[in-house]
């Protein structure tokens, strides 16, 4: 049986559809669902029992999550805007250590999400070597709440015999779209397009980079979820660690909007506009996945383009009256 937590969010659903699709049927859905349009995201899904997040350690299952084989721990706060320090210590830091203590008691595989926000601005550099980890400095709580996860499962003497952290970059792909302000840009601009509007980009505010060439590693959903089911296989085991999960390469937010505006087959109209002074002094510029210590434990992994995977995600979702996975 695999337990996934966040198994309605963004990453979690697409996550258990692809998991349907191999065959497996056998998932438990944690996640808190509330009045958000996540329950979309598991029209199709197949699964065994759905569990509120906030029940799964009141004792009523017990004997459902001791049936676990594997556990995808993809539930968090995901906003990085979030400000509220106490709130996510207790969703990101308190939960994860209490679901990692459990799966190191039952030596049962455990694989969670961690975040390319635990790199800051970047001047550190985004090595995923242990022993660099503990010097990062995020520059957000959220950031900060999964540098605290990160630092705390290296220290752990007791650990599942097969575990992996996982630094995400920037995802984007079907079922964000219950995320407001965090959907991805190639959603943002999509809808925008459609709309006839211009697509709106901020405006650098560092002489060394022009309006719209600020630089991220792009990753698509579909590409992170194979990289986890590859990462599961017992085979692995003897891998385990906190690894980046990006492609390797570094692409503009120009670069991004143009992909969309060719996969919708129109001509591209850009407007820049002044970045909000709030998110100025924790902005990154550059965000790009050091990935060698990735492709040694999956070697031959290959990555879609960036034009390839926004020409998935429009074509095969977008536009269509169900845009879910």
């Amino acid at each position: 049986m695999i337990l996934i937590t966040g198994g309605a969010g963004f990453i979690g659903s697409v996550l258990a559809k692809t998991l349907n699709i191999l065959g497996h049927t056998d998932l438990v859905i944690v996640d808190k669902l509330e009045d958000s349009t996540k329950w979309k995201n598991l029209r199709g899904v197949k699964y065994l029992e759905y569990i509120h997040a906030d029940e799964l350690f009141n004792g009523d299952f017990d004997d459902t999550i001791a049936e676990t084989d594997l556990i995808f721990h993809m539930g968090a706060c995901s906003s990085t805007t979030e400000k509220n320090m106490d709130f996510l210590m207790k969703n990101n830091v308190a939960y994860t250590q209490a679901l990692f203590r459990f799966a190191a008691t039952k030596n049962i595989p455990f694989i969670y999400a961690s975040s390319a926000a635990t790199y800051g601005d970047g001047n550190l550099g985004y090595s995923d070597d242990h022993a660099k980890i503990a010097g990062l400095l995020p520059l957000n709580p959220y950031g900060y709440s999964k540098q605290l996860v990160d630092e705390w499962i290296l220290k752990e003497e007791k650990k599942p015999d097969h575990w992996f952290g996982l630094k995400f970059f920037n995802v984007f792909g079907p079922n964000e779209y219950h995320k407001e302000d965090m959907r991805s840009l190639v959603q943002k601009s999509f809808e925008q397009i459609s709309a006839g509007a211009s697509v709106k980009l901020f405006k650098s505010h560092r002489p060394d980079f022009k309006d719209g060439q600020q630089l991220r590693d792009f990753i698509y959903v579909k590409d992170v979820v194979r990289a986890m089911i590859e990462l599961a296989d017992p085979d692995k085991a003897h891998h385990s660690g906190v690894y980046n999960l990006g492609t390797g390469k570094a692409r503009s937010f120009h670069d991004l909007v143009h992909a969309t505006f060719k996969a919708m087959n129109v001509t591209p109209k850009i407007e820049f506009i002044d970045m909000p002074e709030t998110i100025r002094n924790q902005y990154q510029y550059y965000t790009c996945a050091e990935m060698d210590k990735l492709h040694k434990a999956i070697p031959g992994f290959e990555f879609m383009s960036l034009e390839d995977a926004i020409f998935d995600y429009v074509q095969n979702y977008l536009v269509k009256p169900n845009p879910h996975y």
